[in-house]
């Protein structure tokens, strides 16, 4: 049978303008999405060219095959975006050959729409047991054609956008220090991460295909079967959203305690629940101690209530190092939101070389955050080697590149300082002007940024080139991000650098930071700060 167009063209297609637009019936022009690629079979020459048109027409690009064996060779070979097949064919007919494509598992969903004659109830209930998505009956209407192929391009970018996430979780997920697993509806472990070596002494590739229960020590393995086949066929939740404490048991038999979080997630037509477990042991050991001591379980108390969740707690891990402890520097963060972007390091190399760090990541929260971890792994593993400034810029640099999505980069300024020389080396990458101050608190020389912030361009000897310093008598270098002179009031008044040098004319320089941190809350008020600010002073001691 011949397939006649059974409705008008679209409506008012319009010469000249592109593909992706069209005439709205009050002669408006109407965005359209990107088009598709769209795998056609259909034997018949004249059906055919007719659907090839109408998709042209409608913004898209046909893919013909001619038969079935073609049709699974460019299905291999494109990768297209959907797919319409003619029920009839010569070689194997639509039904099988929708079976063959959905027997081969691949990471996109690809849509499926009948198109045939053959518009019994029988008929179209086959096409969909086969792997159909849609039908459409020969003649086609290309209004309903054109309606069907948008649902179908909207759900396929909801599905696309959900793999991307998830993508990015199981990428976030290998440098964290929790193990992360994830199982499917019926509790088989499909991925873990790296930790949950370290935490159960499991490979990840030896978890893979394992019963999420290989984890679990009795009781609590007998008990949990079955916990997510009832809560996916309709049970109330036991675990699923419910942060709690648990049992686990390691490779080796030991068991020890947990902080067990699950969520669930959709992918496709699939149900995946990706449980966190922080291993707790010292913390319950401390928990021990501290029911001993009052004044130590209040100090308990405040940091449990400070970290709050999982990610607060990897965070504080790589801010909080002795370096940090140095009585030669001072410093202060104040987050915008519950996690800063902004971090500062400190460290000493054997040599007695001293080194530091502030960084700005793009973004703000959690995001922002996780984009410091490499820059203070990096910069806390090879300052103790006394590997030069710009050997640490470059492998930062390098991995930042590497790792961080478009549009995500970390302005930094890192500093080397030898005290037995009296001199010094400074990177700046995005960050306001480092200071040289005085011992009077007065601008002895300004440090301006000349290089891109880290995670923009491949690493080279400009991007690592760095600028070298002296001083006399005492000093002090500041640092600062740009969320401190950004800060504004209720009036909308930046703090600016004139306020951060009157805070510093004349002041003691071990009280400096606590002058810039008075000034800025007396220019705040009661108005928060809507990026994260942090300073970092160092001192620069007379060179003998």
């Amino acid at each position: 049978m011949k397939a006649t167009v059974a409705s008008p063209s679209p409506p008012f297609w319009k010469p000249g303008l592109p593909e992706h637009t069209r005439m709205g019936s009050e002669g408006a022009i109407i965005a359209e999405p990107a088009g598709m690629r769209i795998l056609i079979l259909d034997e018949d020459p004249f059906d055919r060219r007719i659907l090839e048109d109408s998709l042209r027409r409608l913004g898209h690009t046909a893919i013909i095959a001619r038969n079935a064996s073609e049709a699974l060779e460019a299905f291999a070979r494109d990768r297209p975006d959907l797919i319409i097949l003619d029920i009839v064919s010569s070689d194997l007919d639509g039904y099988e050959l929708a079976r063959r494509i959905r027997a081969e598992r691949r990471e996109r969903w690809t849509p499926i729409i009948f198109l045939s004659a053959l518009d019994r109830e029988e008929d179209i209930i086959a096409g969909f047991e086969a792997g159909g998505d849609d039908f459409i009956g020969k003649p086609f209407n290309i209004a309903l054609l054109d309606a069907k192929l948008r649902s179908l391009q909207h759900a396929l970018n909801l599905q696309r956008q959900a793999y991307v996430a998830l993508k990015r979780v199981r990428a976030l997920s290998d440098n964290v220090l929790d193990a992360i697993v994830t199982i499917d509806a019926k509790e088989t472990i499909v991925a873990a991460n790296s930790s949950c070596e370290r935490i159960f002494g499991w490979k990840p590739s030896e978890l893979i295909g394992r019963n999420l229960r290989v984890l679990m020590p009795e009781p609590f393995r007998s008990q949990h079967a079955g916990h997510v086949a009832h809560y996916v066929h309709g049970g109330a939740a036991r675990i699923i959203g419910i942060g709690r404490e648990s049992l686990a048991q390691h490779k080796d038999g030991t068991i020890f305690p947990i902080d067990l979080g699950v969520s669930e997630v959709r992918v496709d037509d699939e149900r995946l629940f990706i449980g966190i477990m922080r291993d707790i042991r010292e913390r319950k050991e401390a928990e021990r101690k501290l029911l001993e001591n009052a004044e130590l379980l209040q100090r308990y108390h405040d940091e449990a209530e400070a970290e709050g969740e999982l990610a607060r707690s990897l965070i504080d891990r790589q801010l909080r190092r002795p370096g940090l402890d140095d009585p030669q520097l001072r410093y202060w963060l104040m987050p915008a939101r519950n996690f800063s972007g902004d971090v500062v390091a400190a460290a000493r190399s054997a040599e007695g070389r001293r080194y530091a760090l502030l960084a700005d990541a793009t973004g703000h929260g959690l995001t922002a955050a996780i984009s410091t971890l490499p820059v203070l792994s990096l910069f806390y593993s090879m300052a103790p080697t006394n590997a030069s400034l710009g050997e640490i810029v470059g492998e930062i640099n390098a991995q930042l590149c590497q790792s961080m999505p478009a549009g995500r980069f970390v302005a930094a300024v890192l500093v080397c300082i030898d005290e037995a020389s009296g001199e010094g080396e400074i990177w700046n990458g995005g960050l306001p002007e480092a200071l040289l101050l005085d011992s009077g608190g007065r601008v002895q020389f300004r440090f301006t940024s000349q290089r891109t912030p880290l995670g923009i361009i491949d690493s080279d000897e400009w991007v690592c080139k760095t600028q070298r310093f002296a001083w006399a008598g005492d000093a002090q270098l500041l640092l600062c991000s740009d969320g401190l002179l950004e800060a504004t009031d209720a009036s909308g008044d930046p703090f600016g650098q004139g306020r951060l040098l009157s805070a510093l004319l004349g002041i003691p320089p071990e009280q400096r930071a606590n002058s810039v941190r008075a000034a800025l809350a007396r220019h705040l008020g009661d108005h928060p700060a809507h990026d994260d600010v942090s300073l970092f002073v160092l001192d620069c001691p007379r060179h003998n």
